[in-house]
């Protein structure tokens, strides 16, 4: 029954030494129950918002609105811009685009107050996925164009964002060169909680042992015990016969006179007082000797037990502290490695990008059915002398946007360069064939964007472009030049003929040859104009694109 009792109480320590890990999650709320200040919950709901995100959007958005709250009566504006672009997540995770709209522009309003401008882009670049996700380019458009006049009036130039790109990235390489090493130093931490882990577990075998040889002991004391209580059997038996003489002399007693009697009454009293002061005595060692077996017993198993508890606790801490410190490494390492990745995609195709990761260098290539693209403005330079030189480069960066925007929702094309007044863009720089039905189509839509801003400069009684645009397809060399900053170009007779395209098309107008008027003549209406003399090129057959057969069909 002791033993019981022992063995119980040693699974009960166990069981409270094993009770559970919370997850982060838990914690948080927890924490957040006994928060007190209002900087202390805001930072909480906040985590809590980000927390949830990948699990239960509803709750998310609830945190993060909790944490936008307490931000705004804090006056905090970079925290409730944060919290109101998690919000923002949250709703898009939802599909709920009309709220992660207004959470997002929310979150552009905040940024600009706390001077966030990597928030503010992140939030316009989300707004506008969500304009072009209804298919509102304009809206698109205007949203791109409020941020960037915003940088324009805070005096942030192209050359800024460059520089704050390189600046950032420089930073960026020399963090994740510190994060590395302190990744190899938890690596070798880790080795050595191993070792003290080895070390534990033959202490552990040494205090089995030792436990072992206590149940061997235990057992001994029981088999005394046990002896000890045969004594006392054997001598209830005894006095048991003692008591059945005493009957007996009883019976004698009656034949004897009285006084002899009671000298022998005397002598029997005296006697079995003896008797029974002995058995008292025997009785009263054997408690105590069992009494004291158990306490040395109880205390030898509760110290075992203590000295198990702290070297399992010990371990746990150090390798729970490790693994949470590695964790959070490298999911540090892990975002800004994306991000640096995004940054080099800006600025390089995919695939330019992957071969200059992977070797540090890309090798030229060449392509065999290239659709190389020209736009040209119609006299730019006398519109140019019309307008002042910070209008003239507000006008033609708002073109150049809008051209970007517009092959940006087209996957196959990419933007190789702009040259003064010239925009040159190209598709079929992969190695899977493609026929340039996309980058027609975006030629159509930038002369209809074109248009629309042309009667819109028309109305408010200001000079506006016209461009031409030539397409030509054929073989191209493309590849990387330049060592500090990349330059992805594009090489060949294909791209003077696409020029020569250019020059001979007409204001408003898409002129494309033949070659590419062969791949895409059933999808899209086209004027033949004969063979036109071209520059060093001789007599070229040319087509002018009306439009689009699909839009006619419809």
């Amino acid at each position: 029954m002791k033993m019981k009792f022992i063995y119980s109480l040693l699974f009960l320590l166990l069981s409270c030494f094993v009770y559970g890990q919370n997850t982060s999650i838990e914690e948080l709320e927890k924490s957040l129950s006994e928060a007190t200040s209002t900087e202390e919950k805001m930072v909480l709901n906040f985590q809590l918002a980000e927390a949830y995100l990948r699990v239960d959007s509803d709750k998310s958005i609830d945190y993060g609105k909790a944490a936008h709250n307490q931000a705004i009566s804090k006056g905090n504006d970079g925290m409730a811009a944060r919290s109101a672009y998690v919000i923002g997540k949250g709703y898009e995770r939802d599909r709920d685009s009309r709220n992660a709209e207004v959470w997002f522009k929310s979150t552009q309003n905040f940024a600009k107050a706390a001077g966030y401008s990597d928030l503010l882009i992140q939030a316009t670049t989300k707004r506008s996925a969500v304009a072009v996700k209804e298919r509102n380019y304009r809206r698109a458009y205007e949203i791109n164009q409020e941020a960037f006049t915003y940088f324009s009036q805070k005096g942030t130039t192209m050359s800024d964002l460059d520089s704050k790109f390189e600046r950032q990235k420089a930073q960026l390489e020399k963090e994740k060169r510190e994060l590395e090493k302190e990744k190899d130093q938890l690596t070798f931490a880790i080795n050595n909680l191993k070792l003290q882990s080895d070390q534990l577990s033959t202490d552990k075998t040494v205090l089995e042992e030792r436990q072992a040889q206590l149940l061997q002991s235990n057992e001994k004391k029981q088999q005394e015990i046990s002896a000890k209580q045969e004594e006392i059997l054997t001598i209830a038996e005894e006095k048991k016969q003692i008591e059945e003489v005493a009957k007996k002399k009883e019976k004698e007693i009656k034949s004897l006179s009285r006084e002899a009697l009671e000298q022998r009454t005397a002598l029997t009293e005296a006697t079995l007082e003896a008797e029974q002061s002995k058995l008292i005595a025997q009785k009263s060692e054997l408690e105590a000797t069992q009494s004291r077996n158990l306490r040395n017993q109880t205390l030898v198993a509760a110290v075992f037990l203590f000295l198990l508890l702290i070297l399992f606790y010990a371990r746990y801490r150090s390798k729970r502290k490790a693994a949470n410190m590695l964790s959070d490494k490298n999911k540090l390492i892990e975002e800004e490695r994306e991000r640096s990745d995004e940054l080099l995609l800006n600025i390089l195709p995919a695939s330019i990008a992957s071969e200059l990761k992977e070797f540090g260098k890309a090798k030229a290539r060449k392509f065999n059915e290239v659709t190389v693209l020209f736009t040209d403005f119609k006299n730019f330079t006398q519109i140019s002398e019309q307008l002042t030189p910070e209008e003239l480069v507000e006008e033609l960066d708002s073109c150049f946007k809008a051209f970007d925007f517009i092959i940006s929702q087209y996957d196959d094309i990419e933007k190789i360069k702009t040259i003064g007044d010239a925009y040159m863009c190209a598709s079929g720089l992969s190695d899977r064939k493609s026929i340039p039905y996309n980058i027609v189509r975006a030629s159509l839509e930038i002369q209809e964007f074109l248009e629309e801003h042309k009667q819109e400069r028309i109305r408010l009684g200001r000079p506006y472009f016209e461009a031409r645009i030539g397409i030509h397809t054929g073989p191209v060399v493309a590849g990387v030049v330049g060592v500090n900053k990349f330059a992805y170009d594009i090489w060949g007779d294909t791209v003077n003929i696409a020029a020569r395209m250019e020059s001979k098309s007409l204001p408003g107008k898409v002129n494309i040859s033949e070659s590419t008027f062969n791949l895409v003549r059933y999808k899209f209406d086209c004027e033949y104009r004969g063979k036109v003399d071209a520059k060093n090129k001789g007599q070229i057959d040319m087509y002018f694109v009306n439009k689009s057969l699909s839009a006619v069909a419809v």
